[in-house]
């Protein structure tokens, strides 16, 4: 039981830190929650798009893994690479902040929220940087593929939902700052962490 526990801790830490970097689906959402327009349906939809991601990476990685043992290797190597990268990019972004917009007029709020699926990151942190972490689980890889879906799931809820009360907060690069520097000190160790095992 403590084992299932550290591990979805240690899922949802991980999507936690990989969701709260600033970026096109964040910004998208704090401006709906913002504006009080489609926010449930906006978060709902970002939500069920990571845990389907998730899901898919933790299978699909997972399979590959017990088919090919080597793999996990690899997998490590490449994701270990990949969170150094973005562990760099998210302190870069400490120094060079970027600030929130949250005028504009409304769009097609639903339809949009879907084209995230088109974002390219969305594929990398879920389907393989997590499914690839998870995969280093074991048998615990689908506790730690669910604390990550519940941190995308919370953290969606909170930026939506909270937007009106954090909404002046969170458009400040300042703000963004403190995040992007808990998230780049969580990514690097990670990284180092995964390349250091193999």
């Amino acid at each position: 039981m403590t084992n299932a526990l550290t591990t979805a801790a240690a899922g949802f830490g991980t999507g936690l830190s990989l969701i709260v970097a600033i970026g096109a689906q964040n910004a998208f959402v704090l401006r709906q929650g913002i504006r009080r327009d489609a926010v449930l349906a906006v978060v709902g939809i970002c939500a069920l798009s990571d845990a389907l991601l998730i899901a898919l990476g933790v299978g699909g990685v997972g399979a590959v893994v017990v088919a090919w043992p080597r793999a996990l290797t690899a997998v490590a190597l490449v994701g270990g690479a990949f969170l150094l990268v973005y562990g760099a990019l998210a302190a870069r972004r400490v120094f060079r902040p970027a600030a929130l917009r949250a005028e504009g007029a409304p769009e097609g709020s639903r339809r949009r929220a879907v084209l995230t699926w088109l974002n390219p990151h969305v594929y990398l942190d879920t389907v393989f940087l997590l499914g690839s972490i998870a995969a280093d689980r074991g048998s615990l890889r689908w506790t730690f593929g669910l604390g990550a879906a519940l941190a995308s799931l919370c953290w969606f809820a909170a930026l939506g939902l909270g937007s009106r009360l954090l909404g002046r907060f969170l458009a400040r690069p300042s703000a963004w700052r403190v995040l992007d520097a808990l998230v780049a000190a969580t990514m690097l160790t990670m990284g180092a962490t995964l390349i250091a095992g193999v």
